[in-house]
């Protein structure tokens, strides 16, 4: 793609893509044509696997789960995701031995877990497995 296209892409001005080229520090492999055209070959992007995890405290609230993963789907659909496994679940957030959110953290090929808040994926220490997930 042309320098000016990527850096529109990128949400930032030519010039600066352009500096940013003839420094030398440009993010990513460019070629520059005879005509003086600047290409930019984007690196292909790898394909990261969503999980969308939905938990409530308690089967009187079973409705509310089906509605929560709905909104989760929408989300998921709205920024493109790669949804490839969907998870409801019922019990506390403050218990430690959910099944099916164990079995989706120790799964590798899921790269990101959506949820609607972080109180759905534990009560208390969301922030650690957060943390966890990025390192």
């Amino acid at each position: 793609m042309k320098l000016a296209d990527w850096a529109r892409k990128h949400g930032i001005g030519y010039k600066t893509a352009y500096r940013l080229y003839r420094s030398g520090k440009f993010p990513r492999p460019t070629e520059q044509l005879p005509t003086g055209t600047i290409l930019v070959h984007e690196t292909p992007t790898t394909t990261k696997n969503t999980a969308l995890y939905a938990r409530v405290s308690s089967a009187d609230q079973k409705s509310d789960l089906e509605r929560q993963m709905q909104r989760l789907r929408d989300y998921a659909a709205a920024h493109g995701l790669n949804v490839v496994r969907e998870v409801q679940e019922i019990g506390s957030g403050v218990n430690g031995h959910r099944k099916k959110l164990l079995q989706l953290l120790a799964d590798p090929s899921i790269s990101t877990i959506v949820v609607e808040h972080q109180d759905r994926l534990a009560r208390f220490g969301a922030e650690f497995i957060s943390a966890a997930l990025t390192a």
